[in-house]
């Protein structure tokens, strides 16, 4: 397939079925901030500038690239290769050329970037280390900032990111991360499952392989040298927060951490490169399997899980409430309704509870085909997803996210109260409330009409 896009076809496409109105439709709320910037014209492109540009910021990349009226005047990356493979890209789209940052530049070159170009926001897609500083920079020069996960890595940085937003109108999120079981979400809130008690989930992928080879993401081990706790929660709460109205009626009062030893990532360096290799004999401070119990303040848990360390298949997660509970397990969606399960106690499958409550926002949401499928790491597809249509949509009527700042940094932060955990003897350690207060009367994430 040619990487060419036809700009003809491409403006064919109607930016109407982009528009608030498919939001709308699409039960999103729009939720604005204290501190407005200008809601822009629909007339007007929405311009992002794109900081890493490795699998998953490609693959963000030719998402934007796909959506009419969006424009990259802006690309950082410090891999000379990946930079100007970006450029084509641009280019292909029938864009002008970016304005290129980062070769034969230090590190921190998108400090220039976000001081210098006029963008309405930073896509920032680099190893965990940058996140903070990057979404920081942008917001600091009157940017928005759109991160894949984690946000940050210490609590000084997450409140940096709260007083910064609070402070400039400016958000940062982690809408890159993916969307929410929202099908799941409307079963709970439409009472299926009674009041909710319990959820659990977690990042369970063996990621062995790629924390050793030196072409995937080798800065993965450093982590796992040097720190221990859930390193990872992101991915499980984009569904569990929502679920459970953390933030948004409820909030974390406080977790306890625990992880096993560490032997894993030695032993597969042994396997893989011999009893000699470095990492073979290197002492690795994370556990090769952590679980965290996290309490909230209505009195519902969690389970918060995380492994990549072992050889299993993708993880699971399971809601529990008062009248059933639901299960996913490796794909398979099943569930248990007490006095409407055909079967006491016994489990059955979910598909139809799915089809009887599938979101409103998922039945009308239905973006155009693209010319051209989405490429990098995250899958082909020619139909943009749900969360970039919400990104480019928040960031031009001047709302937020599904998941706002407040929501990005709980959901990220949970890595640094767990490692404070396990440092402190494995004790209860409480949870920061970095809405103030705001957690008891603000609306659900992703409410719908």
């Amino acid at each position: 397939m040619s990487n060419q896009f036809d700009r003809k076809d491409f403006l064919k496409i109607s930016s109407a079925a982009m528009g608030g109105a498919m939001l709308t439709s699409m039960g999103l709320s729009q939720i604005s901030f204290a501190k407005k910037k200008n809601v822009l014209n629909q007339d007007s492109p929405v311009r992002l500038g794109f900081v890493g540009i490795g699998g998953r910021g490609q693959w963000h990349l030719s998402s934007a690239l796909g959506i009419p009226g969006v424009q990259v005047p802006a690309i950082c990356e410090i891999k000379p290769e990946r930079l100007y493979t970006a450029k084509r890209w641009v280019e292909e789209s029938g864009q002008p050329t970016p304005t290129l940052y980062g070769a034969d530049e230090d590190e921190t070159a998108f400090k220039k970037m976000c001081e210098e170009e006029d963008l309405d926001a930073i896509i920032c897609s680099t190893s965990w280390k940058w996140h903070a500083p990057i979404v920081l920079a942008a917001m600091n020069n009157d940017k928005h900032a759109a991160c894949e996960v984690p946000l940050m890595l210490t609590l000084d940085e997450a409140w940096e990111i709260i007083e910064t937003h609070e402070s400039t109108g400016n958000w940062a999120s982690t809408v890159l991360g993916g969307f929410p079981d929202v099908t799941l979400l409307n079963m709970i809130r439409r009472g299926l499952l009674g009041d909710m008690i319990h959820a659990e989930g977690g990042y369970i992928h063996d990621l062995r392989f790629v924390k050793h080879a030196p072409d995937e993401e080798p800065w993965r081990l450093w982590h796992s040298i040097y720190r221990n706790g859930n390193l990872y929660p992101d991915h499980p709460m984009r569904t569990i927060m929502p679920a459970l109205d953390i933030n948004h009626g409820d909030r974390i009062d406080y977790l306890i951490s625990m992880s096993s030893k560490a032997v894993m990532l030695n032993d597969y360096a042994a396997d893989q490169y011999g009893k000699e290799h470095p990492y073979a004999t290197k002492e690795m401070k994370q556990g090769d399997y952590n679980a965290s119990l996290i309490r909230t303040v209505d009195g519902k848990m969690i389970t918060l899980n995380f492994d990549t360390n072992t050889p299993h298949p993708r993880g699971n997660y399971r809601f529990q409430g008062t009248k059933g509970v639901y299960l996913r397990d490796r794909g398979t969606n099943r569930i248990y309704v007490e006095g409407q399960s055909p079967e006491s106690h016994e489990w059955e499958p979910a598909e139809k509870y799915r089809d009887e409550y599938e979101s409103p926002i998922l039945k009308n949401y239905d973006p155009p085909e693209r010319v051209v499928e989405i490429r990098g790491h995250g899958g082909s597809n020619r139909q943009t997803s749900i969360n970039w249509t919400n990104l480019v949509e928040a960031i031009r009527n001047d709302t937020s996210p599904y998941i706002d700042t407040y929501d990005s940094v709980t959901s990220s932060a949970v890595s640094a109260v767990t490692e404070q955990s396990i440092a402190e003897g494995c004790r209860p350690v409480d949870f920061p409330d970095f809405t103030r207060g705001k957690w008891q009367n603000r609306t659900p994430i992703l409410a719908t009409a």
